[in-house]
């Protein structure tokens, strides 16, 4: 008999912490999901209490010798809270942040790559800038570099991956168009790493002129902003270019939601690469992104021979970026001191 009770009380207490769980996730899900309907923080946080309420008094049944009905009535509100979650779908259409505004699109013929709407903002402010949007031309046979970036906005162990592909025709400057899988932002609408988890924001894949996307982050926005020279086969440098401009033709096709875990510009841009290089392992610094250029580095894809600690100290770019004059090279610029990766076969 004692083994019997001692079941059903672990039985309970098993139930009692997943209802508990349950209604945690839907109080994030109608938080931030009511938001745009109910403007009113406390008519949400109202319905927040009702649905609370409920989900208390059902979990008290389960412990009066009454949980058919506790069970019933929780697995009833929960559906339909799980078919109403599952009728919120992605939206290309909507009043969107002007730096987001447009989506990126591309086209591939052979070598040639044209992009559209590529983003070449000059920012006064953190918020205020001269808008441009562009087609630029991009020959894959002049493709020699890639750089990651990663700008820091939230302590060491949170950041946001960028990744920069250098063009070099031998006679101008070298171009380079950096790639970034941002939050596409609707007008009025703040970061949020909680609403990231319900499907508060879109995915953006953005591609952008270093001046403009580097920039903004190191002299207006205040970020801690590294710059690594990432050493890779130039077939394979080929094919993460034609990874992203296949990314965001798949998002002008069908949107889908950001997620602050498994799809940020970290988990995105390593999922890509593994599909470039397979056999890659999963890492916890995939999700702790602020660590990703210790494990690139780990992989032995940034540049030799110095060690990392000597590689992050000449990546960090900030006080180059601000010391960078109007008409300057902002690109050069940024990675004087860098140690670059060999160019590869």
């Amino acid at each position: 008999m004692r083994i019997a009770a001692f079941f059903i009380v672990l039985v309970k207490l098993l139930a009692s912490l997943l209802m508990l769980m349950g209604v945690v996730w839907a109080c994030g899900a109608l938080w931030f999901q009511l938001a745009q309907s109910v403007k009113s923080g406390s008519a949400r946080g109202l319905l927040l209490g009702v649905w609370v309420g409920v989900g208390l008094y059902c979990i008290y049944l389960l412990w009066q010798q009454r949980m058919p009905k506790g069970l019933l009535i929780y697995g009833l509100l929960l559906a339909a809270i799980l078919a109403w979650w599952a009728s919120i779908q992605p939206s290309n259409t909507r009043k969107w942040a002007p730096d987001v505004a447009r989506q990126l699109s591309g086209t591939v013929q052979g070598d040639l790559v044209q992009l559209h709407n590529v983003r070449n903002f000059d920012w006064q402010t953190d918020s205020k800038a001269t808008v441009r949007w562009e087609d630029r031309d991009y020959d894959l046979r002049q493709l020699v570099s890639v750089d990651m970036s990663t700008s820091y906005w939230m302590g060491p162990a949170i950041a946001h991956t960028l990744v920069s592909f250098g063009f070099d025709d031998g006679k101008s400057p070298r171009r380079y168009v950096t790639f970034s899988v941002e939050i596409r932002k609707e007008q009025g609408e703040q970061f949020s790493a909680v609403g990231g988890f319900f499907k508060q924001f879109e995915q953006s894949l953005v591609a952008a002129d270093e001046r403009d996307i580097l920039r903004v982050r190191s002299n207006m926005r205040g970020e801690e902003v590294y710059l690594y020279s990432v050493a890779m086969p130039r077939a394979a440098m080929r094919s993460l270019f034609i990874a992203y401009v296949d990314k965001a033709n798949a998002l002008v096709e069908t949107p889908q939601f950001y997620h602050t875990l498994f799809a940020n510009c970290t988990t995105i841009v390593f999922d890509m690469v593994r599909r470039i290089v397979p056999g890659l392992p999963m890492d916890w610094r995939l999700l702790a992104s602020g660590y990703l250029p210790q494990y690139v580095d780990s992989l032995g894809a940034l540049a030799r021979p110095n060690d990392f600690e000597a590689i992050h100290a000449a990546a960090h770019i900030n006080a180059r970026a601000k010391a960078v004059r109007p008409g300057e090279d902002f690109s050069a610029a940024i990675r004087q001191g860098v140690p670059q990766a060999p160019l590869q076969p």
